[in-house]
């Protein structure tokens, strides 16, 4: 093995003696190519989990892109794209494709013809390389989790600041070899990595699967069934009632208490202080025109991100936007819950909404007062919640299991990637 020197640098330790210690700006260069005139309308995107891909296989959907594309900048394949305000969160990869991306994304090419790209791009690609970046950018808001994974950033990391970086640059040889061997570790981890994320989606379906069946057929297989003649219930027991929304739920306005911290309903269905799970990200009103009191226990309801799963129980007290419908119902809270989701994993909500906007639609409580609702006696309703809470239980136990599985492979990937890069490890004779 190669001897060992010391860089100097604190995210790259030591370095072999035969590679280089040279500033980004001396490896590559950014092209600034604007899209104007537009020569193409395939707009990329780029995220930490997903790289450089195009924007309607974007997971999520993301923002709107703009209609004028003409202020967009081309990225080419073969170039790296980095986006100045989230990299410290992995947002940077090697686009395979031509199109146009917004100016936020600076792209990157080796100055050389004859070196790799691919080395560079790894070498970014590593958390290490990427929480070294702090204290470079303008604009910083962000907030590191106790598990030291970060929430959203916003922190741009200007391109003067970032080409005078050092980085370890091997022979041009060795960044083939490299990269090769990179390529071909990386393709087994990602396919174990994509092999759990299904089996992850398949119990996510199934949890879904049990909730719409308990709620809509109960527990009982062998009792009899009537037909409801509504699309989303289809049949039910012949015991059960059949009735609107504003006959059994009674929509609530609380007052606010000058202590209350703002609560937030997530899309996993969770009703919480929004100081539970995260500050950043949000825009905080300045009047809290409309503010609401929410109590423990509380059955909430999202107006416009009801339709993706956020409807919950609340954990806490506090305030909420006039967004969120607060109910109550002499049934079980929880079992009217569950069927409210079940409505949103059919797209019931999004079939019926009118005005839909992106990622969103309405759902306010003169909609909310006219569904039908599949109503069992209590008894019954609390046996239904009760065993939709096991299943899901021992579900989400092996869902966890799962993503604690992916998150392994995945920081394996990245400490695999730095070693490489770095030169801490030489690839195998025989890869």
């Amino acid at each position: 093995m190669d001897a060992m020197i010391e860089s100097g640098i604190q995210w790259l330790g030591k370095y072999p003696a035969s590679w280089k210690l040279k500033k980004i700006k001396y490896c590559l260069q950014e092209r600034i190519e604007k899209n104007n005139p537009v020569q193409t309308s395939d707009i990329l995107s780029l995220t930490a989990k997903q790289g450089v891909i195009p924007h309607d296989q974007k997971e999520g959907g993301g923002n709107k892109p703009k209609e004028d594309l003409s202020g967009y900048r081309l990225a080419y394949p073969g170039d790296i794209v980095m986006n100045s305000m989230n990299i410290l969160s992995g947002s940077v990869g090697l686009s395979k494709y031509f199109g146009c991306v917004s100016p936020v994304y600076y792209m990157l090419r080796p100055l050389r013809n004859n070196e790799d790209v691919r080395f560079y791009n790894y070498i970014f690609q590593t958390t290490i390389f990427q929480r070294s970046l702090f204290g470079l950018g303008n604009g910083i808001l962000m907030k590191e989790s106790n598990n030291g994974k970060l929430n959203t950033i916003r922190m741009r990391i200007p391109m003067d600041k970032f080409g005078g970086l050092y980085i370890p640059v091997a022979p041009i040889e060795t960044q083939r070899r490299i990269s090769d061997y990179l390529d071909i570790q990386c393709e087994k981890i990602e396919a174990l990595i994509a092999n759990i994320q299904q089996q992850v989606e398949v119990l996510e379906s199934y949890k879904k699967t049990v909730i719409t069946e308990c709620v809509t057929k109960g527990l009982n297989q062998s009792v009899d069934y009537k037909e409801t003649n509504i699309q989303w219930i289809g049949k039910m027991p012949n015991h059960w009632k059949c009735v609107r929304g504003k006959y059994i739920l009674k929509y609530i306005q609380k007052t606010t208490r000058e202590d209350d911290g703002v609560i937030t309903c997530f899309r996993d269905g969770e009703v919480t202080l929004r100081s539970n799970r995260r500050e950043d990200g949000f825009t905080m009103a300045d009047k809290e025109i409309g503010y609401q009191g929410i109590d423990v226990g509380d059955l909430v309801v999202h107006g416009m991100d009801g339709f993706a799963g956020a409807i919950g129980i609340s954990d806490s007290r506090g305030k909420a936007s006039p967004v969120l419908n607060v109910l109550d119902t002499e049934q079980n809270k929880r079992y009217i819950m569950y069927y409210l989701r079940s409505m949103a994993y059919s797209d019931v909500f999004l079939a019926m909404s009118t005005g839909i906007r992106v990622r969103s639609c309405d759902l306010r409580w003169n909609k909310l007062s006219e569904l039908f609702y599949p109503v069992p006696p209590v008894d019954e309703q609390n046996r239904i919640v009760e065993h939709i809470d096991s299943v899901l239980c021992k579900v989400d136990a092996v869902i966890t299991a799962k993503r604690e599985q992916l998150e392994t492979l995945d920081e394996y990937k990245k400490t695999m990637i730095y070693e490489y890069v770095t030169g801490k490890k030489e690839v195998p004779a025989d890869a």
